[in-house]
């Protein structure tokens, strides 16, 4: 399907990914001022007091501002974790509400209530999914489009292949798709649409970002790091993700022998407790395409170097 109307000033068909303690507010202004969807979680800020001030500041700071062509610079969209975990949830659900949030990003739990609120002022909600039967539940509550979170993707990545997950979506959901999993460049944006993507959601390239809010320590062990230095595993959150092995290690953790983790938390301590490591912050994720990340650019740099290189993709395939 075509891309919602809200949409239709996006220099490249692309979602920022809201990254828990990496997508600031100076990423989600940077994205959407070169023309992609700039998203961050709303538990980036510690409390709802911070996190409606984040709210207010990227209005503020996007408000009239235009991309580098004159056109209006790109709407930001916020990531809500639905699940029992997240005691905030409510709370920070109507500060959307309150501040029209143009799109909002579900996490671990669809519901249609939530859908409805959104939906009052007008906005999107977008659920990511790693299999089938969650796109279905996510349909039924009533979202406008699901991500399609695949093999490789950071943070918490599904397992399935986007030639196997991608078709099934959509022989039953006519919204908008979106394909996540290893794109870092101008050709793989193209090539998700080829696949029957209508966009692409992009994380791990924009940790190494001179925006971020990622260490320099974390964005350097991107840069260095490759598709091996990825570990798939639930110890870290309860819920299974993709993780930097030598961020465990530096926290001295063995990444072959990880301890079980019996309930889902997304900031509390991971065994063994004197390590002091927590998720996220000392242990942390990315996709395994950071393989193809070579450097630290500003975000204007690298999404200009991405619409270059979709631009040539584009034509390529056209010829």
């Amino acid at each position: 399907m075509g891309l919602p109307a809200v949409f239709e000033n996006l220099s490249l068909p692309v979602v920022a990914s809201p990254m828990f303690l990496v997508s600031g507010k100076e990423l989600v202004m940077a994205t959407c001022r070169s023309g992609i969807v700039g998203t961050f979680p709303a538990l980036n800020q510690r409390t709802s007091e911070g996190f409606e001030r984040w709210l207010e500041e990227i209005s503020e700071g996007l408000d009239g501002a235009t991309q580098t062509d004159g056109r209006p610079v790109a709407p930001y969209g916020v990531n809500l974790i639905v699940h029992k975990s997240n005691p905030r949830m409510q709370a920070d659900l109507a500060l959307c509400v309150k501040h029209k949030v143009p799109l909002i990003i579900t996490s671990l739990g669809a519901v249609s209530e939530l859908v409805e609120a959104v939906h009052s002022y007008g906005g999107l909600v977008f659920h990511d999914v790693t299999t089938t039967r969650h796109g279905e539940k996510a349909a039924e509550a009533g979202v406008d489009g699901l991500i399609a979170v695949c093999a490789g993707a950071g943070g918490h990545a599904g397992t399935l292949s986007p030639f196997a997950l991608l078709p099934e979506l959509r022989s039953f959901f006519d919204g908008t798709l979106l394909l996540s999993g290893c794109i870092s460049s101008g050709n793989q944006i193209a090539a998700a649409q080829l696949l029957g993507a209508d966009m692409a959601y992009m994380g791990s390239r924009f940790i190494a970002t001179r925006e971020s809010a990622a260490t320099d320590e974390n964005k350097q062990m991107v840069v260095a790091g490759q598709a091996r230095d990825i570990i798939y595993t639930p110890a870290i959150s309860g819920v299974p993700g993709n993780f930097l092995r030598p961020s465990l290690v530096k926290v001295g953790l063995d990444p072959d022998n990880l301890p079980a983790k019996e309930s889902i938390s997304f900031s509390k301590e991971v065994e063994p407790p004197e390590s002091g490591a927590k998720a996220w912050k000392s242990i942390w994720s990315a996709g395994q395409g950071i393989g193809s990340v070579q450097d630290i650019p500003t975000t204007a740099e690298f999404c200009a170097r991405l619409k270059a290189e979709y631009d040539s993709a584009v034509a390529g395939f056209c010829g």
